[in-house]
């Protein structure tokens, strides 16, 4: 077993031909949740599947998974994916990386006749990406009881179409209850969509949590006048105030190092207008970090500063908490499986904390689980230029076939 590796070049076709399905012109993909391409791309994947032997099972909220049986099918599976949805301006490799690292391990595997004790798995998630619906991992949240089937069903798109709908127009409305499928232990392959490992030159990411996060809307309300006959201390300029939390949301971050993060994303200005000083300004504050009592910390400083910043300034201001995440920590067998594989096979390695959110981070919740990273040029993701070498894609593929075995045994 401990020389058993996947086939590089088939992996590289099979993405490429994936990515054929919504291609832009400037060499990513657009493949919005449960769009025609969607189904296409759905259609390829699982027909690639059913090529492999494996079993086919759709839930109610459209997550697909992919069965090679083992030789005890009494046990929970050792399950692997990702999703194959993309943004309005996605690239190749995000999600759909790790749903066809698994098919390749299930590929490699049928190769060489190896038989686990476990049944292997791989998974697809339903609208991971939220860029045509929100929330956000809609499959693996309803998966996991983080939100309803109802409230999913409900979602729409700007065109008032539904998510319910949608599923049973494309042909992936299933039966299964979503949880009601086992999971034993689950692991997810992806790229960094970062730079920390391209910067260090390393070319595994072993992931032992993923960072939580905390969303607000903040509007700060002054008063609207000319630029020109107003006096500096005379205006509500609501713009300037805004700017000392800005910074401060910054500043916060820069407080909790090595995993605070803090970012003002979004910013509109009423009345946004050249000679005009603003009356009105709405933004939005992002909050992260991998442990969540400083987490909580960092909350509990913006919102003091927020308050002095009221009072100091005469302005009303609101803040809103509009979305919360937790921090997830992965669990130390799947976080040390993958450690174990990589070392194994002699690849240059390195902690990496995700701040980004992945369907694992759901998974977590019902099974012991682990993510994967390998490097992506420039850290770019998101992004039709988004890339990824090809050695680097092999080998984050040979980890996860290694930890699978680790996890699922061998007969």
């Amino acid at each position: 077993m401990s020389e058993l590796r996947i086939n590089g070049e088939r992996l590289w076709a099979a993405l490429m031909e994936l990515a054929k399905i919504g291609a832009t012109p400037k060499g990513g993909v657009k493949r919005l949740a449960l769009t025609d391409l969607d189904k296409q791309g759905r259609d390829l994947v699982v027909g690639w599947g059913r090529e492999a032997g494996l079993s086919i099972t759709v839930d109610q909220i459209g997550n697909v998974f992919m069965r090679r049986d083992g030789s005890d099918n009494t046990l929970a599976p050792v399950v692997t994916g990702s999703h194959i949805d993309t943004q309005p301006t996605g690239g190749k490799f995000d999600g759909n990386y790790g749903v066809l690292a698994g098919l390749e391990v299930v590929r490699t595997l049928n190769e060489h006749n190896v038989t686990t004790v476990a049944p292997i798995e791989v998974a697809f998630w339903t609208n991971e990406e939220g860029s045509r619906f929100v929330p956000v991992m809609m499959g693996s949240g309803v998966f996991c009881g983080a939100f309803s089937l109802e409230t999913a069903y409900a979602a729409k798109d700007t065109e008032g179409k539904t998510v319910g709908e949608e599923l049973a127009r494309i042909g992936y409305l299933g039966e299964q209850v979503p949880g009601r499928h086992p999971i034993g232990a689950y692991f997810e392959t992806h790229i960094e969509q970062g730079p920390v490992l391209e910067d260090a030159d390393v070319v595994i990411g072993v992931v032992p949590a993923v960072m939580g996060l905390s969303w607000y809307d903040c509007v700060v309300s002054g008063m609207e006048a000319h630029a020109g006959p107003t006096p500096m201390g005379l205006r509500k300029d609501a713009l300037q105030v805004s700017t000392r939390i800005m910074q401060e949301v910054v500043a916060i971050a820069n407080r909790y190092p090595p995993y605070g993060r803090g970012t003002v994303g979004m910013v509109q200005v009423f009345p946004n207008s050249r000679n005009v000083i603003p009356g009105e300004v709405t933004f939005s504050i992002d909050l992260r970090n991998v442990n969540e009592a400083l987490l909580n910390t960092m909350h509990q400083e913006m919102l003091a500063f927020i308050e002095r910043t009221r009072v100091d300034s005469g302005l009303a201001i609101s803040v809103e908490r509009v979305s919360y995440y937790p921090p997830c920590p992965f669990h130390p067998d799947c976080v040390d499986a993958v450690r174990k594989a990589t070392a194994q096979l002699g690849y240059s390695s390195m902690d990496v904390v995700s701040g980004a959110g992945h369907d694992a981070i759901y998974a977590a919740r019902l099974a012991p689980s682990g993510m994967i990273f390998v490097p992506c040029k420039d850290g770019i993701s998101h992004n039709e230029i988004e890339d990824a070498k090809p050695a680097h894609l092999e080998a984050g593929c040979n980890v996860l076939l290694h930890a699978m075995l680790e996890r699922a045994g061998t007969a």
